[in-house]
């Protein structure tokens, strides 16, 4: 999903710095997802996978602004899916969420 939202991202209609920035935003997603998922800790996987859910975040701000309805849904599957694995019953405990946030990557 992540890697197909990437793809369709590219080359989409918004200004020359926007693109950059989504085109970044979106492969950001795959990447941390991809790192995240050869960590050893849940610990270290959690901080790539919010990371990732932030870039989603990102590309989902630009997509509506420029109008682009069928990359806004799709990003919307994928938002739904990375808040589930952000979230997962091994990481409901809110002192390990906030420590996350807390902490720097």
């Amino acid at each position: 999903m992540a890697k197909k939202l990437c793809k369709n991202c590219q080359g989409l209609k918004v200004g020359i710095v926007v693109r950059d920035q989504l085109e970044c935003a979106a492969l950001s997603i795959v990447l941390n997802l991809a790192e995240g998922s050869a960590k050893p800790t849940e610990r270290d996987r959690m901080k790539f996978y919010f990371t990732a859910l932030g870039s989603l975040r990102e590309v989902q701000a630009i997509l509506e602004i420029y109008d682009h309805d069928a990359q806004s849904a799709q990003a919307d599957q994928l938002g739904a899916s990375l808040y589930r694995l952000c979230h997962s019953n091994g990481h409901r405990d809110r002192n390990r969420d906030r420590d996350l946030r807390l902490r720097p990557l």
